[in-house]
């Protein structure tokens, strides 16, 4: 097979590393090499920023219907190449490609939204004295890094990025290292669109990313991914000297919670779909890997949902009848391998799955078989921590109390997702989980133009809605005497 050696995109052109330097990029679905690319030092990093601080002021003097017009054909190119995009996560992710379709189009319609609410970046006047005028406004950082997960490359490459450039700063992008190769491709299709050095994307692992973040340059970072990589980043920050602006979407142990008047059949197909197995494997922040069904309906839930998880198809990625795709990498594997492990160790029942698929043509890709514990305890690791792999834990109850105590007693609280008929239940509990997105009857969706972001250890600031972009630029007051 053959291994492609794309370059990074910076100032407007395509770049190697300094002295070439490169890493491999795998095909996990099959365990095979599927790139090399570049792998930024320091000063690969620089000439990212210093190409976006040299960009930026004129991208900011075009004014906000311009920026918003050529964000907003930004995102056109990638609707017209959805098929492209897609094709390319589904092999450098192992993600179905109806699933990476889907994010591609997402991040298409992030672009052109956000690129249609320019205007709406507006400051006010305030009445604070006779004498004066008093007004606000809105003005860019200068410098944006963004720093995307693995999961939903294209996605999260265009809808991390598009309030950031609307605002009238320029961005200089790290995807994830395990999976560049979209952005990549999406830098291409900026070049069309975007003035050079506006959108550029470096490629690395975590030194790279440490570099962008301590760089004195890079005022505002906004990172998508998990809370120990968090962790580095508010230290790298602190370690630059410098005051940074950082907002975090990060991980969640996100609850399903089923009450006595839903349907065993509705709550195994919203299990089944909130822990988002048919598009990246449960490998999501969403993901509702913790179900809390109500006692009458539980023995009957665990054997259902075992039951529709077994049935769902392994295959190649890049074909539409695949229902389940690979991990991403073999570390990955190894994780969620060591949580199931954890889950016998601590008494746990595994119902279905908890193995990797032995049989031809998955043993060399990075598979696993989606799984459920039943008879989960808060305690346990596999009902705390955040494993990102296709493990569901089922937890019977019947006092509410109780089963809200341990839905909140995790350090996340990204979302949470309700199944009643009683609208009173509905909203009490919603108002009670300590969780920054509740739905009601649904699980896993996410609408523009609805701000989404967590509690806790689940980030920091929201996307998708108007209070992104607002986000991504700072106030400045001034009071002018009137003589």
């Amino acid at each position: 097979m053959t291994i492609i050696h794309p370059g990074m995109h910076v100032g407007g052109r395509e770049v190697s590393a300094a002295a070439d330097r490169r890493y491999e990029v795998f095909e996990p679905a099959r365990g095979a090499i599927l790139a090399e690319v570049p792998e930024a030092g320091f000063d690969d990093v620089d000439a990212a920023v210093s190409a976006a601080r040299r960009a930026q002021p004129e991208w900011w003097a075009m004014g906000a219907v311009a920026r918003g017009s050529a964000v907003a054909g930004f995102g056109r190119a990638v609707a017209t190449h959805v098929e492209d995009l897609a094709a390319i996560d589904a092999r450098n992710a192992g993600n179905p490609i109806r699933g990476m379709r889907r994010g591609a189009q997402q991040g298409a319609r992030t672009l052109e939204y956000f690129g249609g609410l320019a205007l709406q970046l507006t400051g006010q006047t305030i009445p604070a004295s006779p004498d004066h005028l008093h007004l606000t406004i809105r003005e860019p950082y200068g410098v944006v890094g963004v720093i995307t997960p693995y999961n939903h490359p294209t996605l999260f490459a265009t809808a991390r990025t598009a309030a950031p450039l609307v605002a009238g700063n320029a961005v200089v992008l790290k995807p994830a290292h395990q999976t560049p190769l979209s952005a990549l491709r999406l830098a291409e299709l900026a070049a069309n669109h975007l003035p050079p050095g506006v959108f550029n994307v470096v490629t690395g692992r975590g030194e790279t990313g440490s570099h962008l973040v301590r760089h004195p340059d890079v005022h505002r970072i906004a990172f998508t991914g998990g809370v120990p990589t968090a962790l580095r980043i508010q230290a790298d920050a602190a370690a630059s000297g410098r005051v940074k602006h950082l907002s975090f979407e990060l991980g969640g142990k996100n609850p399903l919670i089923v009450l006595p008047d839903v349907s065993v059949e509705e709550a195994i197909e919203a299990a089944v779909e909130g822990m988002n197995l048919t598009r990246v494997l449960g490998q999501s922040c969403g993901s509702t890997s913790r179900a809390f069904i109500h006692k009458d309906l539980y023995a009957a839930f665990v054997d259902g949902v075992a039951q529709r998880l077994a049935a769902l198809q392994m295959g190649p990625p890049e074909v539409d009848e695949t229902e389940l795709g690979s991990l991403v990498s073999g570390d990955q594997l190894e994780k969620v391998e060591e949580y199931v492990n954890s889950g016998k160790a601590e008494q746990a029942r595994l119902v279905v799955g908890g193995e990797r698929p032995g049989d031809d043509p998955y043993a060399a890709g990075f598979y696993y078989r989606p799984t459920v514990f039943a008879d989960v305890t808060p305690e346990m690791r596999i009902s705390t921590d955040e494993i990102f792999g296709p493990v569901l834990g089922v937890t019977p109850w019947h006092d509410e109390d109780d089963m809200l105590a341990a839905v909140n007693g995790v350090r996340y609280g990204l979302t949470a997702s309700i199944y009643t008929r009683d609208l009173d239940a509905a909203i009490r509990l919603s108002q009670r989980v300590d969780a920054g997105y509740v739905w009601v009857n649904d699980v896993e969706k996410r609408w523009i133009g609805v701000p989404f972001g967590g509690h806790k250890d689940s980030g920091t600031g929201t996307e998708y809605s108007i209070d992104e972009l607002y986000g991504f630029s700072q106030n400045k007051s001034i009071s002018v005497a009137l003589r």
